[in-house]
């Protein structure tokens, strides 16, 4: 099966023709700089990371364009509050945006423009809409007449008579059209600007990404993504501006992410559930978030909870277990595999790669590849359990390979499962009213205790530590502890 994905302009799953074979060029709106990034900023940019990801792995050249909205209404107050420059505030948060995205694993962009590195490209696209009858200057100001292009809001499927009937134009706007909107906004007193033909201002919030997309892209590209929230106003306007201003489709395939929920409601900060990657990392491992933001399908809403979280931590430690677990027994090599039990993982190994690929071909269908990793994890555990010896050692190593290539298209299961379980460990214990200092000091005296067949108090210390959250695990390497 080819790589199909749903194209929300159609609305349809539709089979991915790039315009150059073997080549893609994919542009996603990134964030506007005046805050720490929150929750629903994780989803989107760890989606469209596996995309990007994903096509490479199948084997494709891609062109990945995310931009930085670095000046803004936000930006600005933000800046007017703190007594500082527009640009402090923005260059601080990108700061921390590269550092939340980082932590979440993924790869570099092949470009990251800021809009203000790119006033010059959007004047020159709001001169061609103005020459041909798109565009009209308003005292310093320039908006988009909508009714001048027709296939207006056939992203977003709305009326505009509808949409006419509930709209106003706001006090100080020069409009002909309620939904006509802004490409230039004349400068107010304290305001950065850019000097431009129409006198001093700065550009509208739409315009941005139709500059810099032709800038790094061309006229017409392969795919623009976006949260589901972007496709009214924002890509609704980005389309009837570029396809105005170039007289040729704009993107061929609009890919939408689904909204993050918070405990079943609406992520909203006059909730108070309103949560940011920086809060949520100081409670979850990075991977752990990144695992189950993964761990549905990208249009599909997710709930953010505390118990959605626990699960998709105790899963991936799962699978790190086996992980762990293989490479145990591989340097091992004891006996006791039944032929059934080899035959089963060998088949779950075999089948893996194409079973991941149609996964992925169908509009990267995450969730379902998760659910073949676990068939595998599980066939792999059967073994483990009955012992590795001969040509199952082979078939173990294959397993490993397998979960480790998924891990390296999806971000996921890249580390090493001792250091995965340790950071783990680290993060549960300090959550725990004993120091990891002390559980290791009642291990050693465990020890004592039983060499010198002192039982009772050797129990005496299991079962306290068991009483404070901690389980002990003995083998013949020695006695660990993990939190339970």
């Amino acid at each position: 099966m080819s790589l199909r994905v749903y194209n929300t302009l159609s609305g349809t799953k539709e089979e991915f023709t790039p315009l150059v074979p073997g080549k893609v060029s994919m542009y996603v709106c990134g964030v506007t700089v005046y805050d720490h990034c929150h929750i629903g900023h994780a989803r989107a940019n760890v989606v469209f990371d596996m995309i990007y990801r994903y096509l490479r792995h199948a084997g494709y050249d891609v062109t990945y364009v995310r931009n930085y909205t670095d000046v803004d209404d936000k930006i600005i107050n933000r800046a007017n509050q703190e007594g500082v420059p527009y640009n402090v505030i923005s260059e601080r948060f990108i700061a921390e945006f590269d550092r939340d995205m980082a932590a979440l694993g993924l790869d570099l962009p092949t470009h990251q423009p800021k809009a203000t590195e790119h006033i010059a490209e959007m004047i020159d696209v709001i001169n061609r809409l103005i020459d041909k009858g798109y565009a009209y200057a308003a005292d310093g100001d320039v908006y988009f007449c909508v009714e001048k292009f027709d296939p207006y809001l056939k992203l977003s499927k709305r009326n505009l008579d509808e949409m006419q009937a509930g709209a106003r134009i706001e006090v100080g706007e020069k409009k002909r059209h309620p939904m006509d909107f802004a490409l230039w906004k004349g400068s107010k007193p304290g305001e950065p600007f850019w000097e431009s033909p129409w006198g001093q201002g700065r550009p509208g919030w739409h315009i941005e990404c139709s500059a810099m997309s032709m800038k790094y892209l061309g006229e017409t590209f392969d795919i623009h993504g976006g949260g589901k929230d972007l496709v009214f106003p924002h890509h609704e306007n980005e389309i009837a501006q570029s396809e105005a201003a170039n007289g040729k489709p704009f993107a061929h395939y609009w890919i939408h992410n689904g909204f993050v929920n918070i405990n079943s409601e609406k992520m909203s900060k006059s909730l108070g559930n309103f949560f940011t990657i920086k809060e949520v990392l100081e409670k979850y491992d990075a991977e752990v978030l990144r695992f189950f933001l993964l761990s549905a399908h990208y249009r599909s809403p997710i709930d953010f909870s505390d118990q959605n979280l626990r699960e998709a931590e105790a899963g991936l430690e799962r699978i790190y277990g086996t992980l762990a677990g293989i490479d145990e027994n591989l340097t091992k090599g004891a006996e006791g595999t039944t032929e059934e039990t080899d035959r089963e993982l060998a088949e779950k190994a075999a089948t893996f790669p194409e079973r991941f690929r149609e996964a992925m071909d169908d509009d990267f269908n995450t969730a379902q590849a998760l659910g073949f990793v676990f068939d595998l994890v599980r066939s792999a555990n059967r073994v483990l359990g009955e012992g590795t010896g001969g040509s199952n050692r082979d078939l173990l190593a294959e397993a490993r390979d397998r979960i480790r290539e998924v891990g390296a298209v999806l971000g996921i299961f890249t580390s090493e499962p001792r250091a995965f379980a340790e950071r783990l460990k680290k993060r549960k214990a300090a959550e725990l009213p004993i120091t990891a200092e002390e559980i290791e000091r009642l291990i050693a005296e465990r020890i004592a205790a039983r060499a010198s067949r002192d039982f009772k108090r050797a129990d005496e210390i299991r079962d306290d530590l068991a009483a404070k959250g901690i389980m002990l695990l003995d083998s013949p390497q020695g006695t660990t502890w993990k939190v339970k």
